[in-house]
């Protein structure tokens, strides 16, 4: 498998402790909008991602299937 490459254009213009405080208060605000939703929905939210991904997935070993078919 190839290496993961991040596209970073702004790494060298902002110091590295704005960098973590951006993280930190990224994390905070998912937190705190995650306190504002009922348990049922942010539990109904992480079934449905899963559900997505597995869609992908399955149309992703579809099209692999079709490619070696063709093979």
């Amino acid at each position: 498998m190839t290496e993961k490459t991040t596209h970073k254009p702004f790494e060298s213009k902002i110091p590295e402790e704005a960098r973590e405080h951006f993280k930190a208060a990224r994390a905070e605000m998912r937190e705190s909008v995650k306190g504002m939703l009922p348990p049922e929905f942010v539990e109904h939210r992480r079934k449905a991602r899963k559900e997505m991904l597995m869609a992908f997935r399955g149309m992703i070993d579809s099209a692999l299937k079709h490619m070696e078919e063709k093979e």
